[in-house]
């Protein structure tokens, strides 16, 4: 696999881009990584672009949920492909209410509430204080940004994600809590993904599309047996599914564009300092102590 782009995608993602004109290469494969075995990958091309799929929750619906997705082995996969650009897909609910239910955000900070997860690929080594002023590569942010415009579709150039731990769904008072800290966006997958692929030197961000808003945002009954159990309305639900159609032109012209300039971000070399001190070499796998 020689491709530069790859996409994690959430629930769903996978029958999406299959069903809406990507070829798939049937080649697809698990890699074998020092942290257990990736999830399949996939490769879709058309007649301008291609890029490497990863369903994150699996490809028959949600069958994995946030805290246990195999992030590092995932992450390391990619690596492993050539993989240097990163486009995550993911659903979160409102915390802000100047967002609405059906737009998309580009999160350009985030608030990590996870606890318990796998997070770093240096454990027990004297490396990885990575400065994060930027946790979400500026130039594919930039790259989605100019992609949805072009859409017409509504959506936000920034907003600070909140990744809780789940797979429950929070608390009204954490809801006012991750308020008060500045949170805009609550979900439960960007972490560790976004810290993983830095630390691998990889760009990565996000494409978030609004699902619903979050407890105590909006007053909303308890609907036993369906999705968000009452949190998001039919209206809302339609709206979504809509903009959900609109995901495989938003990569295409994304990672079109993209492909058009060279990686000038401070992404690539995230881990420079440990490489001029000689504390690694360039060969990334010799950086990691693994757990064989």
């Amino acid at each position: 696999m020689t491709d530069k782009f790859a996409v994690i995608g959430g629930s769903g993602a996978y029958n999406l881009l299959k069903d809406e004109g990507f070829g798939v290469d049937l080649e697809c494969r698990k890699l074998f990584t020092p942290f257990g075995e990736s999830a399949s990958i996939h490769r879709f091309t058309d007649k301008e672009i291609s890029f490497l799929f990863i369903s994150r929750h699996g490809e028959n619906g949600y069958e994995v949920s946030a805290p246990f997705v195999n992030y590092r082995a995932n992450i390391w996969a990619l690596k492993e492909c050539g993989i240097e650009r990163i486009i995550s897909w993911s659903g979160p609910g409102i915390i802000n209410k100047r967002y609405s239910v059906g737009d998309f955000v580009i999160p350009h900070d985030i608030i990590d509430e996870t606890k318990g997860r796998d997070y770093t690929f240096f454990n027990g080594t004297g490396i990885g204080f990575i400065r994060q002023s930027h946790p979400f590569c500026t130039e594919i942010r930039d790259a989605v940004s100019k992609a949805l415009e072009e859409t017409g579709e509504s959506y936000h150039s920034e907003g600070v994600y909140v990744c809780t731990q789940g797979p429950r769904l929070e608390t009204p008072a954490e809801i006012r809590k991750f308020k008060l800290l500045g949170g805009d966006l609550v979900g439960m997958t960007l972490v560790p993904e976004a810290f993983l692929a830095r630390e691998l030197e990889m760009c990565y961000a996000s494409v978030c599309y609004l699902t619903n808003y979050a407890e105590d945002v909006e007053d909303r009954d308890y609907t036993e047996g369906e999705l968000f159990e009452g949190m998001q309305n039919k209206d809302e639900k339609e709206r979504v599914n809509k903009i959900i159609l609109k995901f495989p032109e938003i990569i295409k012209r994304t990672f079109k564009k993209l492909s058009q300039a060279n990686r000038g971000c401070i992404c690539k070399n995230a881990m420079g300092r440990y490489k001029r001190r000689g504390d690694i070499g360039e060969d990334w796998h010799t950086w990691i102590r693994t757990e064989r």
